[in-house]
Parts: structure tokens; C-alpha cells; sequence
């Protein structure tokens, strides 16, 4: 069964753009309509004939809408396999017409999640009969066509004129169906286990393609970028407001510096170089953090990537005017900062919402994934009171404000990791070092005349 023509259809989604041209376009085409609810009564409200589900089943639609398509009459005519003439004898038998065409969509449950709503409003948005429709379908993609998303709405149309879809493109159809009902009950799944300390014994994560990258990591790689559905903001949804697109590692490298500038609460800049700093600082206003973060290693520097935890702003942009640099992310660009950074044609500027909240992170390894909760500032020991003194003078103020601003920023430098600061910013940073000796020299190394007068902070025992 190569090709199918579409003669009956069982649509019925909750996101309604596109609803009222498919059912038209279906309806011209001689297509019978088998719907149900609220999709019903839209596709009558303007005009297009639409057979109730309730005629096809024989019974009401019942318990709030929770059972409206989980019936015989309905899933018989999805998942008949009409390359069996014992199915089709049944379907005779039973008084069952068979469907050509499934199109669903599903309860806005990620949605309602984001909005903050209640436990029972929740889950009165986990939708059960919608996935059995679609995994119906999909399952029986060798006689039916199965579609979840309204921009699939034209192909639909194109299809019917042409005569149905054919097989290779049905299989298509139910991988986007499989992928669209896994990543939904992924989202449920995270919701009910998101509360949990432990490590859930499955872990679910489905992923949604956002871009097609030029390559990856090398040339020769290819890559994307994915996003997590169930976590807002971050980088991955970042609006890019001018430049080149962004390559694999202007992700990695913008990723890293949005997490160093974003850990401190006062206006900070960081400098981003292979994912390692070049330079961290607060101030004032951001252009001053910019100013001392790029004096750390001003070499480095050139061609890095710039983060910024606050707006920025025309001052800061004309410092940036002076330096070659190829990501600059921020939470937003001032008027006058805009104005300066468009007239350079490479940078790319991005604008980045602080992410949500995200229960286990996850790096993958050979056959698997570790998985850990994410790092967090308030962890026993981060905070100067719960500091213990162990030798020499105790610090005043100024030298606990910047051993407070070390241990902050030495989270975003790769162990083994030593840093010297002062006065609110790097002044010498040793990172990826094979022991802390080398570290600690790199980093007095690099900070020089500076170093005088400095606090440090490791990352591990010294």
C-alpha cells in the first residue's frame, strides 16, 4: 500500500492554528471529518461539515472530557491493518469505517507547568487519549497518516490533491508521531519525579531540534543544537539580535561564560577563551567590570567570548568596539550599545534570559550518562561566616569581599584551578593544570606586579 488516498479523517488537536484552512481544504477535497469536541465545534462554526466522535462510538462524551476517543469504533479504524483482508473482514463485520488520516495534537501539559499552576490543574493536563490516537497511527503507519504539527497542514493539503501520501513518507510522519508522545511523556514523568532528591531510577530527557549547526567541535563533525522543552530560558534560547550564526563552539564558549558572569549578584563581565576565562570582574556598572575583567589578560582577550549578568551599555559596547571579540551575551543591549556593536559585521550579540530551574544535569559518557544536581552558591562552606581561620592575621573586609568574589569566580575555571583577585576582579588565573603547583605558578605568572597584594582561591587542596 505504496500510496493511500485520504477519504476519511479523525482530527482533533487543543492548538487550533491552521484548523479552519485543513479542514476547508479537506472538506473541498470530498474528505469526511470525524471530530471531536471543541475541534468540532470550530470546524462547524465556519462552515466545514463535521461528524461528531460521539456518532461514531455511540456514546457520550463523559467524566469532563477525560473519555471522550478511547473506544473500539475509534481505535479499531486507526490500527486496522488494511494490507490483512482478516482486518478488513472485521472491520465489515463490526460496522467500523477505517481512517486514512490521524491528525493530533495534545493538552498544552509543559505549558501549564511553566505557567504555575496547581497540582490538579496539572494534571487535568496530561493528555491520554490524544498519545493513544497518535501512537495508534504511528504504529499503523502502513495505512494510515498520522500528523502532530500544524505545520504539517500543508503537506497534508498537497497530499490530498496528489492522491495520498505515500509509504515512505507515512514512515516519516510516525517517527515525528513517536518522537512527539515520547518527548510529552518525558515532560510528565520529570514533573511527577522533579521534587526528588534521589536520582530517579529511569530518566527521561527529550530534546527538541532548534538549530542545524555548520559543523561541530572540527569541520568534519556534523552538529546541532537541541532544547530542552521542560527548562526556560538559557542559552539555547538565546535571541540572537545580530552576526554570523553561532558555530558549536561559540555555544560552548558563550555556555561557560554565561554561567560565570551570571554566579555573581553585582554587575559582572566575563571573558571566555576555549571555555576557560581570560578575565572575571564586578564594578560598579558593567563597562567598569568589562574594563577590569579584560585588563586580567588582554591578550587572551582577542577573539574571546563576553558575557555581561546586566544590560549593556553604550560605554561598555564602545569598549568592545575595540577589541575583536566573537559572541557578546547579555540579558540586553542598550540603544547606544546596539548602535555601536551592529556596525561590527562578525559579532554576534546575543540576548540571554537567565535559565530556569533545572533538577540533573547531564554529561554524557561511553554507554550512558552521569547525571548530578547542578552546582549551587548556597552549598555549605561557600558563604565568608562559615570560613574557618587557619593561619596568619584575619582579613578585613576588603580582603574577605575579594576572597568571597575568588571563590565565586574559580567555578568557572578548569581544574586544576587557581586564581588571584583584587579589588573585584582576576588579576591571574591558572587553569587545566595536572597538579596545583603548576596552577598556582601560572597564575602568579600572569598576574605579575599585580599579583602584590592579592587574595587566592583553589579549587581543590593545597
Amino acid at each position: 500500500m505504496s500510496t493511500i488516498p485520504i477519504r476519511r479523517a479523525l482530527i482533533s488537536v487543543y492548538d487550533k492554528t491552521g484548523l479552519l484552512e485543513l479542514g476547508t481544504a479537506l472538506h473541498a477535497a470530498g474528505v469526511e471529518i470525524v471530530s471531536t469536541g471543541s475541534t468540532a465545534a470550530r470546524l462547524r462554526d465556519a462552515g466545514v461539515p463535521v461528524t461528531g466522535v460521539e456518532e461514531v462510538t455511540g456514546f457520550p462524551e463523559a467524566l469532563d472530557g477525560r473519555v471522550k476517543t478511547l473506544h473500539p469504533g475509534v481505535h479499531a479504524g486507526i490500527l486496522a491493518d488494511r494490507r490483512r483482508p482478516e482486518h478488513v473482514a472485521q472491520l465489515e463485520a463490526l460496522g467500523i469505517s477505517a481512517f486514512d488520516l490521524v491528525v493530533v495534537n495534545l493538552y498544552p501539559f509543559r505549558e501549564t507547568v511553566a505557567a504555575g499552576a496547581g497540582e490538579d490543574e496539572t494534571v487535568e493536563q496530561i493528555d491520554i487519549g490524544g498519545p493513544a490516537m497518535v501512537r495508534a497511527a504511528a504504529k499503523n503507519h502502513p495505512s494510515v497518516a498520522v500528523v502532530v504539527d500544524p505545520a504539517r497542514y500543508g503537506d497534508v493539503v498537497s497530499a490530498v490533491r496528489a492522491g495520498g501520501f505515500a509509504l515512505p513518507a507515512r514512515r516519516a510522519l510516525a517517527a515525528a508521531a513517536f518522537a512527539h508522545t515520547a518527548s510529552y511523556d518525558a515532560a510528565v514523568a520529570g514533573w511527577f519525579s522533579g521534587a526528588d532528591a534521589e536520582p530517579p531510577a529511569y530518566l527521561t530527557v527529550a530534546l527538541e531540534r532548534a538549530e542545524v549547526l555548520r559543523y561541530g567541535e572540527n569541520p568534519h563533525q556534523a552538529a546541532a543544537l537541541y532544547v530542552r522543552p521542560d527548562v526556560p530560558g538559557g542559552l539555547a534560547r538565546a535571541e540572537q539580535l545580530h552576526g554570523k550564526a553561532m558555530s558549536y563552539n561559540n555555544y560552548m564558549d558563550a555556555d561557560a561564560a554565561r554561567r560565570a558572569a551570571y554566579d555573581h549578584q553585582a554587575p559582572c563581565v566575563a571573558i571566555i577563551k576555549h571555555a576557560n576565562p581570560c578575565g572575571i570582574a564586578v564594578g560598579a556598572d558593567v563597562a567598569a567590570a568589562h574594563a577590569a575583567a579584560h585588563a586580567c589578560d588582554p591578550v587572551s582577550a582577542f577573539g574571546g567570548v563576553v558575557a555581561a549578568n546586566r544590560s549593556v551599555t553604550g560605554i561598555m559596547a564602545g569598549q568592545l568596539a575595540d577589541v575583536f571579540t566573537e559572541v557578546v551575551m547579555a540579558p540586553g543591549f542598550d540603544v547606544d550599545a546596539l548602535e555601536i556593536l551592529q556596525s561590527k559585521k562578525n559579532v554576534r550579540l546575543l540576548v540571554c534570559p537567565a535559565p530556569g530551574p533545572s533538577t540533573w544535569e547531564l554529561r554524557q559518557v561511553s554507554g550512558g550518562m552521569l547525571a548530578q544536581q547542578p552546582d549551587a552558591l548556597d552549598a555549605p562552606g561557600d558563604e565568608p561566616a562559615g570560613w574557618t581561620l587557619t593561619t596568619g592575621a584575619p582579613a578585613d573586609e576588603a580582603a574577605l569581599a575579594d576572597l568571597r568574589f575568588a571563590w565565586r569566580a574559580i567555578r568557572a575555571v578548569r581544574s586544576n584551578a587557581v586564581l588571584l583577585a583584587d579589588e573585584g576582579a582576576t588579576v591571574g588565573i591558572g587553569m587545566g593544570q595536572v597538579n596545583r603547583g603548576d596552577a598556582a605558578r601560572l597564575a602568579v605568572s600572569r598576574a605579575g606586579e599585580r599579583a602584590t597584594g592579592a587574595v587566592a582561591a583553589g579549587d581543590a587542596f593545597f
